[in-house]
């Protein structure tokens, strides 16, 4: 039995989480969740944005499971979803685009991922304003590369194209302008590349690569990059393969993991049950791999892929005149997987 931290989300989070759990429960594998709050459910119920007790459930479990969370824009509370990667270092935030059949996309034979450096860069959380005569005139933030943060995240990419029979590494920066800061980067990436051999090594300036990307995706295998690039990066690949209702997204640290939908959380649609939980199920995915249940992992990618081909258990963002419910289309999935 494994124990997993399960945080439900705000807005359409609760409805996925149950559909997706319904899931992962199908498939024989034996879980003890452990509930807890973290976003604006948690401020709603009185409680800091990420409870103490949900940062000690994560500590207890080291696996969490997570649906998506609201973060105000302008004031209020802080990502919660950065602060989770930086209280427990969760320095690799790992982003399949895998095509989907069935999806309305242009291209159906991308097979990529984006390995993004998760805690350091521009989202390191160092801002301030400078004000003049109590008017605002300019404002900074500060991006920080460190050396360890680079090894890791560089390190993990590459470790990951071995593990996972993959031969290119393609590391994307800015160094022709921010030299000292993604110039670090790619000079680590370079030296780490000569430790594995087998693997193709190269690297590409961000603009180019956003071109190229939507032009001939299928030239990337691994891409590897800094916080904010790999950011607005895997977006756009989640776009190549059918939009951010099937793109799950892991955030792997040395000791601790949290898996999750990488989408918002739709307050517009909240309660309507009509979200689609494929994103969610897929983190799912990614969390039974992480766990060692690789084949349970590809049995149940095996069934969502099946479920968005046929196009007839799918909820109206894939579909436009479907009347599937988010917990029509997850039974539709476990009836694959008998």
């Amino acid at each position: 039995m494994y124990s997993v931290t399960l945080i439900p989300g705000d807005g359409i989070g609760p409805e996925i989480m149950d559909a997706a759990v319904k899931v992962l429960e199908a498939t024989g594998v034996s879980f003890k969740w452990e509930r807890c709050l973290a976003g604006m459910s948690a401020v709603e119920a009185g409680l800091p944005p990420l409870p103490e007790a949900t940062i000690a459930s994560i500590s207890r479990t080291r696996v969490a499971y997570k649906g998506p969370l609201t973060t105000p824009v302008g004031g209020g509370y802080r990502s919660v979803n950065v602060t989770l990667r930086r209280h427990f270092r969760l320095y690799a935030n790992v982003r399949p685009a895998k095509s989907f059949e069935g999806t309305r996309t242009p291209f159906h034979d991308v097979d990529l991922v984006i390995i993004r450096e998760n805690t350091e860069g521009l989202y390191s959380g160092i801002e301030h304003t400078i004000d003049v005569e109590g008017q605002v005139v300019a404002a900074e933030s500060v991006a920080i590369i460190t050396r360890v943060g680079s090894e890791n995240v560089i390190r993990y990419a590459f470790e990951y194209a071995r593990k996972n029979g993959r031969r290119r590494v393609t590391l994307v920066h800015k160094a022709n302008i921010l030299k000292t800061t993604t110039g670090m980067f790619l000079a680590i990436g370079r030296e780490l590349a000569r430790e594995y051999p087998e693997i193709e090594f190269n690297d590409c300036i961000i603009d180019a690569c956003a071109m190229r990307l939507v032009m001939n995706p299928q030239q990337f295998d691994v891409i590897v990059t800094t916080n904010l690039f790999g950011d607005i990066l895997s977006d756009l690949t989640a776009g190549l393969v059918g939009g951010l209702g099937i793109t799950s997204g892991a955030n792997i640290g040395h000791e601790e993991a949290v898996f999750e939908a990488v989408h918002g959380s739709a307050p517009d649609i909240a309660g309507k049950h009509v979200a689609n939980p494929a994103a969610l199920i897929m983190a799912g995915v990614q969390m039974l791999e992480y766990l060692g249940e690789g084949d349970t992992a590809r049995q149940v990618e095996r069934a969502v892929r099946a479920v968005v081909k046929e196009g007839e258990f799918v909820t109206p963002d894939l579909r436009a005149d479907s009347r599937c419910s988010t917990m029509q289309m997850a039974q539709a999935i476990i009836d694959h997987l008998e």
